[in-house]
């Protein structure tokens, strides 16, 4: 098991360790849906690996929010000019589940498998 991966969702680049909960920009995807987010980095338990290959991070959809709000005003001096607007961004929250959890089953899958043992035939010689 992995001690943290960095994950690139949206453009965007987040440090996750396994069970942490995060806010990313929105996602398409359903609750409660699984989906692997693609890993840029793996490290911890002195090992760091660039780009690892067959070493998935598992996230889950939790829920999808609206961000805090966000007050905007314009203001022009001895004009009487005013202006307020606001925004909520989109956000989706997203726990991780796994990571690198593919390693240490591809491994038992990688037990060498019983060859199956040759019996000696003989065949008839003719001379």
């Amino acid at each position: 098991m992995a001690g943290y991966a960095i994950i690139k969702l949206g453009g965007k680049q987040y440090v996750v360790r396994e069970g942490e909960k995060l806010l990313v920009d929105r996602l398409g995807l359903e609750e409660n849906k699984t989906f692997k987010p693609d890993v840029i980095f793996e490290g911890g338990n002195g090992k760091a690996e660039l780009s690892p290959k067959g070493q998935p991070v598992t996230a889950k959809v939790v829920a999808h929010v609206q961000g805090d709000k966000i007050r905007i005003g314009k203001y022009r001096r001895r004009t009487g000019y005013r202006r307020h607007t606001g925004f909520r961004s989109k956000l989706t929250q997203i726990q991780i589940e796994s990571i690198g959890a593919k390693r240490t089953a591809a491994k038992k899958e990688e037990a060498p498998a019983e060859k199956p043992k040759r019996t000696a035939t003989k065949t008839k010689e003719t001379s």
